[in-house]
């Protein structure tokens, strides 16, 4: 299923094939042997079969050396980590493991002697790391999906950098038993992919509990979307770096929010900053020098900079100064509890800003510091995130943004993230490709809803959207009709409707709509207060599936405006003022 992307891939590297844009292209990759791994050495039916990833090089791959991007500290490893055996299991077949930031510390992708990793969509940028690689090889269409690890941010910065998904799931849900530690208390395996059904598709069959992981745990995951009117957090006083693009792009975020029903509510960010600061500015950096003590006081010299220095920070706290820590750590855990009380999830940027390579090695450490202020703090307060692709800013760089919700909302997230995402108008990754339909979220069990496409006064923001509302319906996202049907304005209706008819094949046009989904108790009363000629019947989409929906009698469109030619009913509606005030 890996589209064939050669010469986009050589684009976005920045050059043609032999040349600099194939160098950095290859250095998303750290191994990639000759023929991909299968299990049993042949393809196996499964739910991921026909799909093929990637694993970051700090994940164990049997036969295939364990990195973590520092070549003195590679081992080759007698069996895979648990996590991929799961996915071979599933059918997936393993392409090779990808570069990293140095021993997974880093949210930059320039910390690696296996060269940078530029970023899929301008390549004089950062990809973001440590996972960079990774996110690298689904952005350009050269796996399916992708694992990485997220300690700090690193399964969610890059996602946002390169305008795919990053999925973080609730800590101990996913198997880190072969995962070379960073902080091991707080790792997560994270999913990278181009959209959230495949995200979710592949925690489906990664997740499980590991009696042989010492964090592993028996998780019970929220199994209801959220409520219709939901409540979301965004931080009172947030930090952009001076960067107004980014700027712009969140408050686009926060109004799309808005319209998908959520109600914003302003949060006192600071306890989650202090949080954020702790991971490295205090005796919690201990853990990343106890994961790999032994091979770090031996061979120090061979661990590139700033990640020695980082580590070697380690080694001055004692016990007692952890201890201390993690009392801090547990105070602010409550005081950050309280914003629970107020809102359903919360809404940060992914990252704040977006560097070039060439800013980010003049100042590797504060730098980096800036691309974690929304992340750093989120597996050390036992929370589930998503990062999911937003927009693409003013100058053309993607940005993303991230839901939040405490231990075991990741099928809620991940059910609001993909309409979120669908709405976007977005393309997958650096690919070009439209957004499939969207996929159905296993683990989401909602009362029985039927779906309902709205072609005109039942849009969002239209006069008539209030009967949806009322009753519940949720937006799913845009869509269009399969080209067999004409659109025509209603003459007297009041207020203005359109209506709808199917015409023979190739006789038609692809009408815009948007796909509503009510609760079926709801159902009767909304199709009783439909006025004739208007009724619902079954409308064929685009991508050929079907729906309930707008349809009208044939001979009450007799005089009727052709208005097909516009392709939706907004853009009706915006001619028709545009006319009325030249």
């Amino acid at each position: 299923m890996i589209s064939d992307l050669a010469g986009k891939l050589q684009k976005s590297a920045g050059g043609g094939a032999g040349g600099r844009g194939a160098d950095l292209a290859r250095q998303a990759w750290i191994s990639k042997p000759a023929q991909a791994i299968r299990t049993a050495g042949e393809a196996r039916p499964g739910p991921l079969s026909g799909l093929a990833f990637a694993v970051k090089d700090n994940i164990d791959v049997e036969g295939l050396p364990t990195t973590a991007a520092c070549p003195a500290f590679a081992y080759t490893p007698p069996a895979h980590a648990p996590v991929v055996q799961k996915l071979l299991d599933a059918g997936a077949s393993l392409l090779g493991k990808t570069n990293l930031d140095q021993f997974a510390c880093g949210l930059n992708g320039t910390r690696s002697p296996f060269g940078v990793v530029p970023n899929a969509i301008d390549p004089a940028y950062v990809s973001g790391g440590s996972s960079a690689g990774s996110a690298y090889v689904v952005a350009t269409g050269q796996a399916d999906f992708a694992l990485g690890t997220d300690t700090a941010g690193s399964g969610r910065v890059p996602a946002g950098l390169n305008n795919i998904v990053g999925l973080k799931p609730s800590r101990g849900l996913i198997s880190t038993r072969g995962v070379v530690p960073a902080a091991q208390s707080v790792d997560c395996v994270s999913i990278f992919a181009r959209t959230v059904g495949m995200a979710v598709k592949v925690l489906e069959s990664a997740r499980g509990h590991d009696p042989l992981d010492p964090y592993s745990r028996k998780l019970s995951l929220a199994s209801r979307p959220f409520a219709n009117a939901f409540r979301f957090g965004v931080p009172s006083t947030p930090v952009f770096c001076g960067d107004s693009a980014a700027e712009a792009a969140f408050e686009e975020a926060v109004t799309r929010l808005k319209a998908m029903g959520g109600v914003a509510v302003a949060i006192d960010f600071s306890p989650l900053a202090q949080v954020a600061a702790l991971l490295y500015e205090s005796a919690l950096v201990a853990e990343r020098y106890a994961a790999i003590r032994t091979f770090f006081d031996a061979h120090e010299g061979e661990v590139i900079e700033p990640v020695r220095s980082i580590i070697a920070a380690g080694r001055q706290y004692s016990a007692a100064d952890l201890y201390e820590v993690q009392v801090r750590l547990k105070l602010l855990g409550q005081q950050a509890d309280a914003m629970w009380e107020q809102i359903d999830l919360l809404l940060v940027p992914t990252a704040p800003t977006h560097y070039t390579i060439a800013q980010m090695q003049q100042d590797p450490v504060a730098l980096n510091r800036n691309l974690g202020v929304y992340t750093n703090f989120v597996n050390l307060l036992d929370y589930a995130a998503l990062s999911v692709p937003s927009s693409m800013r003013k100058d053309g760089l993607p940005f993303g943004i991230t839901l939040i919700a405490p231990c075991g909302s990741d099928w809620q997230l991940a059910e609001l993230g993909q309409r979120y995402h669908h709405l976007s108008g977005l393309t997958q990754g650096a690919t070009g490709l439209p957004l499939p339909a969207m996929s159905r979220i296993a683990g989401i069990h909602s009362q029985t809803t039927v779906q309902v496409a709205v072609v005109g006064a039942h849009l969002s923001g239209m006069p008539l959207n209030g009967q949806l509302t009322e009753r519940g319906a949720r937006l799913i996202g845009p869509g269009q009709t399969a080209p067999h049907y004409r659109l025509y304005a209603l003459p007297g209706s009041t207020p203005p409707k359109p209506g709808l008819l199917r015409v023979a094949a190739n006789q038609g046009a692809r009408i815009a709509l948007e796909i509503w989904d009510m609760p079926v108790a709801q159902y009767g009363s909304f199709v009783a207060m439909i006025p004739a000629p208007l009724g619902i019947g079954t409308l064929e989409l685009a991508d050929a599936s079907t729906v309930q929906g707008f349809v009208c009698e044939a001979q009450a469109l007799q005089g009727a405006q052709d208005i097909s030619h516009l392709g939706g009913w907004r853009a009706y509606i915006a001619s028709h003022k545009a006319s009325a005030t030249s």
